[in-house]
């Protein structure tokens, strides 16, 4: 490991301008890329405490053993010239687009004698129109299909053409009208030119006057009673308007943009484009990344830029382009797409109307995006075998931890606090051994607490269980703060769909399977140092010194272990990080929904909850027949026994619940400020939630 200060440039020896600079390592490679407006302010930021830098970069500089750089006249160069060196050097800290697949175009070979349609993948060719990119090569096919009868273009092979050619015979495209058959001289090659630059034309969106033209020759066909012409013409538009409607509008304006979304996580990040031509859905591509240095969403708005209009000009470059963040230097990177496209090009996030609801729909193709990658890394066998192993080994532990326990703490500013603990054995979710909790010890805010409680008590109940088996002959001590009885809150939000779920896990006498009586090799807690030595103080009072204990803080993804002064940090591409990150965020959903689903009843009851006997239908019938609480605690109970299905004892037991009841507070309309006297309606309904989740 590299100390920075050893290669750090001399006060005044980094020019004051725009310019790109390289950081080496010790073996002359280049590890990373970057621009700047100045240089001395940029590279300053480098070589502070490194205690104050973000972790990522503290990993670059400290890999690094030289940095040198490139004065430029302007920051439109200096974007060009980093984009150059990224595709040049590859350098490991940059970001690095990952296409998730390579996607097919539909090219037209407007660069040979007789352009020729076809499906192409792989980089661009100079003198081929390109449009797309499809989804699937078949897509694609389909498209050109019903073209075809229209704009019957060559689209055979070289060999197939020059055969065809040497016989005087059309191949069956020819025969059929699929083809104009240039080959053997039935058009003339500039015939079948212009018959190309009609089909990009009509590809580019330019389909209106086109349609016209060919419904005006219809009609003027019917007029002159050659009714076969006529039908012919008509199945062509026909055609022409199915493969239209393969791309449904969805800019009333017939714009030609590209809208970019970003959907990211603290380790990677994934980007959607959609390709909007004449107001049309063209084309979509997406590709995922490892975040590697320190980015924000901006930062990978502008590398997606980059990476997408770096090899284009001309057409192939938007008008205008929608991202979901500006990058830092705005005005230089709408310069640089300008200067691409050859005209001016609008940069800007969409705010109302047509295009921010498209853009919301390109944000969720890049969050489901996102999940999907994650969801194909996380079932990958080797993959999670990885993962485990790199835990045990960064953790120090004997033996890789098979079953994972996770605890987090979720209240509303320290209303209904509750807790969650989710299980993941051999890298997977096992969700029927999920559990939540009440905290019950103590009232109010107390994250390290509620995490002591929690741990106590699932700890305690394991102990209990194996005392019933005999494995433990000792009392268990009480864990302060708690009463060792989750109740029915503790209960699995779902069970498994996976056949036999607990196989291999200890269970009753009637075959059911024991709660909390299989323990985990590894417990992780949502949070820090604190939280940390909160849950291994727990286990210590119960004896329990098997289970290893650690934590994750959620700013950097630092792991935190029992009685260390300085967290553990895995690196970037760790598997093992992966997978607790995984852990720790499944916890928090999990710990966010019952805690939404509890705070959701408690606005909900009604002081009518607490007679007994008094069901769903009947506390309806109360409310609907008086309108409200307070009408109904001013009734009489032979006024309530007029209710249908309500005797007089029911009625002496809803006044007598009613009486010790204090009536609630006056509902209040939070859109106009109004005191609704009426408080039969649930003031839960009207009421504001202040604060967030956590």
């Amino acid at each position: 490991m590299a100390d920075p200060s050893s290669y750090r440039p001399k006060p005044g020896q980094i020019p004051d301008s725009p310019g790109v600079y390289k950081f080496r390592d010790e073996h002359g490679r280049v590890i990373y890329v970057g621009k700047a407006k100045s240089l001395r302010q940029r590279l300053a930021n480098y070589f502070q405490d490194l205690a104050g830098l973000h972790p990522r970069t503290r990993t670059m500089v400290t890999t690094a053993a030289s940095v040198e750089w490139t004065v430029v006249s302007t920051e439109v160069e200096a974007l060009q010239l980093e984009y150059s060196w990224i595709k040049e050097f590859d350098p490991r800290f940059n970001v690095k687009y990952r296409d998730d697949k390579s996607y097919p175009y539909l090219a037209v070979t407007l660069n040979e004698e007789f352009p020729r349609v076809q499906v192409m993948r792989g980089a661009k060719k100079k003198g081929v129109r390109y449009f797309g990119p499809y989804g699937h090569a078949w897509a694609i096919r389909e498209t050109v299909d019903l073209m075809l009868r229209v704009f019957p273009v060559r689209t055979c092979s070289a060999g197939v053409f020059k055969r065809s050619a040497q016989i005087g015979r059309p191949c069956l495209l020819g025969y059929i009208g699929k083809c104009s058959a240039p080959c053997v001289g039935r058009i003339s090659p500039e015939e079948h030119r212009e018959l190309a630059e009609d089909f990009c034309d009509f590809m580019a969106g330019r389909t209106g006057a086109y349609l016209r033209r060919l419904e005006r020759a219809m009609q003027d066909a019917a007029e002159e009673m050659e009714y076969e012409r006529a039908a012919r013409l008509r199945d062509d538009i026909g055609a022409l308007k199915r493969a239209m409607e393969k791309s449904a509008v969805v800019l009333a304006d017939a714009t030609d943009a590209d809208l970019i979304a970003v959907a990211e996580d603290e380790l990677e990040a994934a980007v959607q484009i959609f390709h909007v031509r004449g107001g049309r859905v063209r084309g979509q591509r997406g590709w995922v990344t490892d975040k590697v240095e320190a980015v924000t969403t901006a930062g990978l708005v502008e590398h997606a830029l980059q990476q997408l209009y770096g090899e284009e000009r001309g057409d192939a470059v938007p008008k205008e382009v929608l991202v979901p963040a500006l990058p830092e230097l705005v005005e230089p990177v709408q310069q640089w797409l300008s200067e691409r496209r050859g005209s001016q090009v609008s940069l800007r996030i969409p705010q109302r109307g047509d295009k921010k609801d498209l853009m919301a729909t390109v944000g969720r193709n890049a969050q489901q995006a996102l999940a999907l990658h994650k969801t194909k890394r996380a079932s990958d066998l080797t993959t999670r075998s990885r993962a485990l192993e790199e835990i045990a080994e960064a953790l120090g532990l004997d033996a890789v931890p098979l079953r994972i326990e996770c605890f987090d703490i979720s209240h509303l500013q320290g209303d209904d606090v509750v807790a969650s603990m989710v299980v993941f054995e051999d890298g997977l979710a096992r969700k029927s051994e999920y559990r939540r909790f009440q905290i019950k010890g103590f009232e109010g805010q107390d994250d390290v607490r509620s995490m002591h409680e929690v741990i106590g008590r699932r700890f305690k109940r394991y102990l209990q269980e194996k005392q019933k088996s005999g494995e433990w002959t000792e009392e268990p001590a009480a864990p302060a703060g708690g009463d060792g009885e989750a109740g029915a809150a503790e209960r699995a939000e779902a069970a498994s769909p996976e056949p036999d779920p607990m196989a291999g896990h200890p269970t009753d006498e009637e075959g059911r399977p024991k709660r909390f009586a299989y323990p985990p090799q590894l417990v992780v807690v949502d949070g820090g140092a604190p939280q940390v030595a909160a849950a291994r103080r727990a286990l210590d009072e119960l004896g329990i010194d098997d289970v290893a204990v650690c934590g994750l803080a959620k700013r950097l993804e630092e792991v935190w272990l029992p009685e260390e002064d300085d967290p553990v940090v895995l690196p970037r591409s760790s598997e093992g990080l992966y997978l607790l990150q995984r852990v720790r965020d499944e916890a928090h959903r999990f710990a966010i929904r019952y805690q939404r689903t509890k705070r959701g009843k408690r606005l909900k009851s009604s002081p009518l909850d607490a007679v007994a006997g008094l069901g769903e239908s009947r506390r309806q019938a109360l409310l609907k027949h008086f309108g409200s609480l307070k009408k109904l605690r001013a009734a009489t109970v032979d006024e309530l026994c007029e209710v249908p299905g309500v005797g007089r004892k029911t009625a002496e037991s809803v006044l007598a619940s009613l009486a010790g009841a204090t009536p609630a507070g006056p509902a209040v309309n939070t859109a106009t400020g109004e005191i609704i006297e009426d408080d039969g309606a649930a003031p839960a309904a009207l009421s504001s939630e202040r604060g967030r989740d956590r």
